[in-house]
This record gives C-alpha cells, structure tokens and sequence, in this order.
C-alpha cells in the first residue's frame, strides 16, 4: 500500500520507523481490534522498526499511556483525549521520532492526527468498525459519544489512508464519510494464521460440555454488545427446530442494563425448561476468530476476530 508523502528516511537498520497507535495489547486485550493489533505487531516488526504505543498499565515490548489525573471524574472521551495527547507527544522528535503513523479504533485515531499536523508525516488508519453507525454508544458514553464521534470522522477525513478491514466496511465508510476519497480507502481483510488456526475433527470439548453431537446447535462467540444483537437471537430462540441446541459463548456486557437484559432473557429461556450449561472463561480459550471466509478462487483465508474474556455458554 502506497502511502501519500511516506518519508524514505530509513529507521533502525535502514527500516521505516513506525508507530502503531492503539488502546489494547497484550496483555489488556479485550476486543477485535485488540487482536488484529497484535498479530499486525507481530507480523510488522520484522519488517519495519516498529513501536507499539497503547493505553493503560505499564507492559513489556510497548509504551503505555493514561489518562491525566485531574480526569479521574470526567466523561471517559475526556479522559481518552488526554490520553491521545499523551500519544502525539510521544512519537515526535527526540522521542521514537516516527515516520509513519498507524492508528485503530477512535480511541487512539486523534493522537495519530495530531501527530501527523504537528510532525508533518502520514497517518494511517485502519477502520473495524463505525462510531457513526453504534448510535447506542451513547448509553455509555453520554455525550462523549459525540466527542468520540468527531474524533474518528476529524481523524480518518484528514488520514494519509484508511484502511478497511472488509468491502462492507469500505462501503460504510464511504456512506459515513462521504468526505474521503475513494481512492484513499484500501481494503484489507483480516488474515489468519492457519499454523494456529485449522480445522480441527476432535469433538471431545463438544462432549465435555454437553453438547449432543447427533443435534444440530446454533453457536454465538462475541461480547455481550448492543451491535452483537445478543438479545435478538435470545428471543428468537424459542423459534429454532425443537432438536436445534443454542451455545452462547457470551464476553462481559459493555453495561450494566446491557447485562441485565440479557440475563432477564436468559432465565426466560431456563424458565421454560431449557437446560443451561456453564462455560468458564471460554471465549479466551477459544481463540480470537469467530469467522473465516475462504476465497474459493484463490484458497486465501480471511476473518475477523473476536474478543477475548471470560465468558458462559447456554445449550438445550
């Protein structure tokens, strides 16, 4: 991928030095992008002098940011912004001295503008998902969703490229924004490890949590999420084929009455007779991909990730 006005100044070793802008890594991984971060980490560090810079505690092999003190109180947009501040100034000259920028997700998009007008180089984004389009984040963030919406659309309307991680989100991207340019929009897909990720014919975790190989089950992995639509395929439940078993593989709610709508609906289900099964911890045993698509053109797998975090699973 080409990138408008990348310096040819080389980094360590005669590498670009880059800096990858992001608020989770390993090991506070709590998401998709979280995931994708990581395995670009790992794949990018042999090939450019590479910097991660997240958010949060202290950890090896990045430099960790935090929020400013005297916003231990204020709305979290707040404290992300001064935590995007923190970011800017540490990528500039005589500190990592970057070259190239890529950020993810809003929470560290702003640093990555902000540093790209103070140090003049490009910014790079890569898109998972829309603020412009999860409206309901504002049941969490109150009016920090406004906030945290005009940090992505600042950010990616004045972004180098922008990278998107599927052609559905390349299209809402250009729907969102019409503002950018379609030719600045790249669309690259999620890759996967196939060393680690593989079809696997054992059936004896299936049987362990009793779940009856000679049923057909739905199974659902992901967060407890307003955008996951939990609730929707929990009352629609009652509607499967009487054989058909449910697995929900279900990660923390992003919000209390998130939480307790699911569970309402849950106990609904045990009300009428469904047997519940209880799995620990599953969603992080499991693995960070919940789908892959094969190009059946050329054999090339892609998917996207998932989060990692404790979690239960239902079955009847």
């Amino acid at each position: 991928m080409t990138v408008p006005g990348a310096p040819p100044a080389p980094g360590r070793e005669g590498r670009l030095r880059v800096a990858l802008l992001t608020r989770e890594y390993p090991p506070e991984v709590y998401g998709g992008a979280g995931v994708h971060v990581t395995y670009l980490a790992r794949e990018l560090a042999p090939l450019v002098d590479l910097t991660v810079h997240c958010q949060g505690a202290d950890r090896p092999n990045a430099v960790a940011h935090r929020p400013w003190d005297l916003l231990a109180d204020a709305n979290q947009a707040l404290q992300v912004v001064s935590t995007d501040l923190s970011m800017a100034a540490a990528v500039g000259p005589g500190m990592t001295s970057a070259q190239l920028l890529h950020s993810h997700t809003w929470y560290a998009n702003l640093a990555g503008h902000l540093a790209a007008m103070l140090y003049d180089i490009p910014h790079v984004m890569t898109m998972h998902s829309l603020e412009a389009l999860r409206p309901w984040k504002a049941e969490q963030l109150g009016g920090g969703y406004t906030v945290s919406s005009w940090c992505e659309r600042v950010s990616a309307a004045s972004a180098a490229a922008v990278v998107a991680v599927s052609d559905g989100m390349r299209a809402d991207i250009m729907a969102a924004y019409p503002e950018i340019s379609p030719e600045r929009i790249r669309v690259i897909r999620n890759g996967i490890d196939t060393t680690e990720y593989h079809p696997d014919p054992n059936t004896d975790v299936l049987e362990r949590y009793g779940i009856d190989l000679a049923r057909p089950y739905v199974i659902f992995v992901g967060r407890i999420t307003r955008q996951k639509g939990v609730p929707v395929l929990l009352r629609a439940a009652s509607r499967l084929v009487p054989e058909a078993q449910l697995v929900l593989l279900a990660g923390a709610a992003d919000t209390p009455e998130q939480l307790a709508e699911v569970t309402e609906l849950v106990d609904g289900l045990r009300a009428k007779g469904h047997d519940l099964v209880e799995w620990p911890d599953w969603t992080w045993r499991a693995g960070a991909v919940c789908t892959i698509v094969a190009d059946q053109k050329t054999g090339v797998l892609s998917g996207g990730a998932d989060p990692r975090r404790p979690s239960y699973a239902v079955g009847w």
